[in-house]
């Protein structure tokens, strides 16, 4: 797991080929006006999903407590205050049902090791190994972000 903010996002280049081109694309559009929805930005190996949703409980978040096989997710707090909670993978010993390959998930029933927050212009970089918890908001604030998947 990788936590900055867009300013030092060139550091992280190197870690996977498809990097440069995810933060190309977030740099290139005004993030504050973009409608909720999906955009495919490279063909099948890079998408951004956008919302502007009320955040969650954090019970209510680690219901689907998560991880993905086939995808890094570069998830970009773009107005609000996010938590997520977090736990490594090898350290999770209760599956919630078994992988999804269709939806590219996998839920555990176990409970985060740790918990985190993002605001405006922070983001987080999560691996397969990262088991995660994300839209944990206080009061159910709304918060504006964007998750690219990016295909392993």
């Amino acid at each position: 797991m990788i936590i900055d903010s867009l300013n030092n996002a060139p550091k992280y280049f190197a870690v996977h080929p498809l990097f440069e081109k995810a933060f190309a694309y977030i740099n290139s559009i005004n993030l504050a006006e973009v409608a909720p929805g999906i955009h495919k930005v490279d063909r099948d190996n890079i998408r951004a999903i956008f919302s502007n949703n009320k955040g969650v409980t954090a019970a209510a978040s680690i219901q689907e407590f998560e991880c993905h096989n086939q995808h890094i997710d570069i998830q970009l707090c773009i107005k609000g205050k996010e938590q997520f909670g977090w736990k490594p993978r090898n350290s999770c010993t209760i599956p919630k049902g078994n992988y999804s390959f269709e939806k590219d998930v996998l839920l555990y029933d176990d409970k985060p090791d740790t918990y985190f927050e993002l605001t405006d212009g922070q983001f987080v970089i999560l691996f397969p190994e990262d088991v995660h918890a994300p839209t944990i908001a206080a009061d159910e604030n709304t918060i504006q972000k964007l998750v690219i998947k990016i295909k392993i």
